[in-house]
């Protein structure tokens, strides 16, 4: 059976007796599908949202009008991230042929990413200020997790081979990161 949440995340679950090849070819069989949901959900968020930024710029502290250009912006990051980060994240799964089990945004201070061993990728909000060759190197090194969960040269060599230019985009975090 597949499940797709409000947040866009895809749920497969699998009869016990299934196997993951049997579970990723029904995934593929049902991509349109999927992908239709998803849409149909993005909606439905940007349509709350909206409601609730109209809310919020009615009702403030101090009975001006709006909010502070800042929260407004950051909220509007906030909300591309959601919207773009896992659908890019999904499409780079798939040339890679891996299996993401959940995405999830987070205001993280200190990474860009992690991944964990059931395949739970969490991604940094601020993903989406950064240039796009950048952000991809961010989502294929946590995608690479999924084959290795360390940072051996083995490791190294899954992400060149998926990103031919990462030690740029390494170099573009290290310079230009912090801000």
């Amino acid at each position: 059976m597949i499940r797709v949440a409000a947040d866009g995340t895809v749920r497969v679950t699998v009869p016990r007796r299934g196997s993951r090849r049997e579970a990723e070819a029904f995934v593929a069989r049902e991509r349109a599908w999927i992908e239709k949901q998803q849409r149909r959900a993005e909606a439905e968020r940007d349509r709350r949202e909206r409601r609730t930024a109209n809310d919020e710029r009615r009702t403030t502290n101090d009975g001006s009008a709006g909010l502070q250009p800042a929260i407004v912006d950051e909220r509007a990051l906030r909300n591309r991230a959601r919207r773009e980060l896992p659908r890019r994240l999904f499409e780079l799964s798939a040339q890679h042929g891996l299996t993401v089990s959940r995405v999830s945004i987070r205001n993280q201070r200190w990474r860009w990413g992690s991944c964990s061993r059931t395949g739970h990728i969490c991604l940094n909000w601020r993903l989406v200020e950064m240039p796009e060759p950048v952000r991809d190197y961010v989502l294929i090194h946590e995608l690479m997790h999924l084959k290795r969960m360390d940072h051996s040269q083995a490791f190294w060599k899954l992400v060149a081979a998926a990103c031919p230019a990462y030690k740029e985009a390494r170099a573009w975090l290290r310079s230009h990161g912090a801000r």
